[in-house]
Formats: C-alpha cells, structure tokens, sequence
C-alpha cells in the first residue's frame, strides 16, 4: 500500500509518499480501507519535530474515513463494507474528566491515517454521517473533537449565551463556532482576515472583529454586551483584553498557545473578584467523539474544507498550515483503486 512516512523531522522534506506493508488486524480489530484523512496542526508539530516524544519513521495523521474492510479475531464479520469515521486516538481511558496516561493521538507514536489502509479496535470507529461523503467526514474528527470538548463539555454552551471564538478560520475554529450556533448561542469571532470573518458568519457567527484593531476585544464585548464563554488557542498578550470581555462568571477555554505566554501576566485579582474560570482542554474522549458525530448527524453539520489534495501531496498540505493559509479543513482524497 502507499502511505505518506515521516522519515526525519526538521520540514516537509521529511515526508516521503512511498510503498509500505499493508496491516493486518489484530484480535479485537478491524482493517480499514481509508478513502480520506485530513491534516491538523498537531501534523505539523511532528514535521517539525516539536511534538513532545517525536520518533520517525511514522506514518502522519490522525484523522480518517473509509469503509471496513478486513476483521481480526473476535470482531462481528457483519462490520465488513461498514463505512466509518475513525476516532482520532487512542485509550483516553475511564475518567472523562482528562485523559488518562496511556492516552495518545494517532499519527505519532502509532501508524496515522496518511495510508491506503489501517487498523483500529473494532470499538474505536462509528458510523459515517449518511450526509457526508468521505472527505467531509474525514475532516471531522480531531478537530471536531477539540472543539466539541472545548465548547459543550467544558463550555456547557446554551440557547442565549454570547460565545467569543478567537482566531477564526482554523478547521477547530469553524466548528466550534457551528457547534455553538447550532446550541443557540449568539457567537462572535476575531481574526486578522475579513473573508475568515465573513466565512465564519456564514456558518453561524453574529460578526466579528480584526484583532490587529487597538481596543477590538472590548468593543465586541460593548457589542455583545459581555462573554459567557470564550474559546481560544492562542493565548499570547492578547490574553488579559479576552480575559476582560467576560461577564463576571465568565469561563474563558482553551486548548492551545500558539503565541506564547502573556509577557505581561495574568492579574488574577481581576478574575477571583468576578469569579472567572479558566478551564485548559484537549481533544476529547470516545463517548464524547460519538456523540459530536450524533449530533452533527442530527444537525446535517458540514465541515468547512479549504481545498482537497491528493495523498501524494500531503508535504504541501503541511506547508500550507504553517503559513495559517487556509480556512477550515484541509483534506487528502486517497485512491479507491488500490
């Protein structure tokens, strides 16, 4: 089979698209013949060697969709020709609370989806929405998945609360901000593109502002009169404005730090004085990635995809998330012939 490799960190040199053995299940598995995957940032992290614990060779990526295609010991024969969207890691464990220590994110150490074919516990995959096609649903998972914990589990998002997603255009950005609309929240966005904030209306954003413009948090806040939730993955020093557009009782989730720390601090008197609570996330459990494929299902939720490549150019994909140059999801179509 083909599969995109990473064979040394450092850039998208390091990938190299070539032949590899195809896997075979092991008991309790299903082999799965993969007819999308789509990239995260965490792909690039790897390229780069940023990630905590890289190793190469590896087979990138984390999330894909395809149809069952071979059973391992013990697995109902009745999953064959299953179409099915792939939890994007695996073990979270029994605590829903956090992830527990033999939690990982498929990609890195364990064979990703950037491959004709892979291997999952028959428990670790769920059905493909009926209104998706396969790339559609291949950019579902990871950042879905994020962005679902981020805002329903963590934010407890409702009907008429005004939601800040900061940054928008990323693939977790233009979910969160369909999740939340879609909950009946009146949701704003910042970002330093006029055609991301436009987009981010079109699938649900009130408005939104360029956060390059001096007082832009406080402005939206006058706007939506005060957050009850902002979700962010960014930090850096724009992190106290945010912090200040709460309503007093405000949570303010994140899931990433792409800036950096605030060089100025947090003032943690401002936030015990107006009870607001800081909640850190990750990507979210199986329970949680089968319900945020029920609902998007319910709901005939469509990913926001920038541009589909073929497998083969999945270098060019990486490259494209280092300069942020997309909105929404980028994916890799994956020969059916094969």
């Amino acid at each position: 089979m083909k599969a995109v490799i990473l064979t040394a960190t450092g850039g998208v040199d390091g990938l190299v698209y070539e032949d590899t053995p195809r896997p075979e299940p092991a008991s309790g598995e299903v082999r799965v013949r993969l007819y999308a995957s789509a990239l995260n940032r965490r792909d690039l992290a790897v390229v780069e060697g940023r990630h905590p614990g890289t190793q190469t060779p590896v087979i990138c990526g984390s999330d894909g969709a395809g149809v069952v295609d071979a059973v391992g010991a013990g697995v109902d024969a009745a999953l064959l020709g299953r179409a099915v969207v792939l939890y994007p890691a695996r073990e979270w464990g029994d605590d829903q609370s956090c992830a527990g220590r033999t939690f990982r994110v498929l990609g890195m150490p364990d064979p990703g989806t950037f491959a004709d074919y892979t291997c999952a516990p028959y428990t670790d995959i769920a059905p493909k929405p009926d209104h998706l096609d396969f790339e559609q649903a291949a950019a579902l998972p990871l950042a879905g998945l994020t962005s679902w914990r981020a805002v329903v589990t963590h934010g407890e998002v409702k009907a008429g609360m005004n939601v800040l997603v900061a940054g928008a255009g990323s693939g977790v950005s233009t979910f969160a901000i369909q999740w939340a609309a879609l909950k009946g929240a009146n949701v704003y966005v910042t970002s330093s593109s006029a055609e991301k904030i436009a987009k981010a209306v079109s699938i649900g954003a009130v408005g939104g502002a360029d956060y390059r413009e001096p007082g832009y948090a406080a402005a939206l806040s006058k706007q939506a009169r005060g957050f009850h939730l902002i979700v962010d993955s960014a930090g850096g020093d724009g992190l106290n404005a945010l912090l200040d557009a709460l309503r007093p009782g405000g949570r303010y989730v994140f899931f990433g730090a792409t800036l950096g720390e605030p060089k100025a601090g947090i003032e943690l008197r401002k936030l015990f004085l107006r009870h607001i609570r800081l909640q850190a996330s990750t990507m979210g459990s199986l329970e949680e990635f089968k319900a945020m494929l029920q609902f998007a299902a319910a709901h005939k939720v469509k990913p926001v995809i920038d541009r589909v490549l073929p497998l083969a150019r999945a270098a060019e994909g990486v490259a494209l998330l280092k300069s942020f140059g997309q909105t929404g999801k980028i994916v890799l179509r994956h020969e059916r012939s094969v």
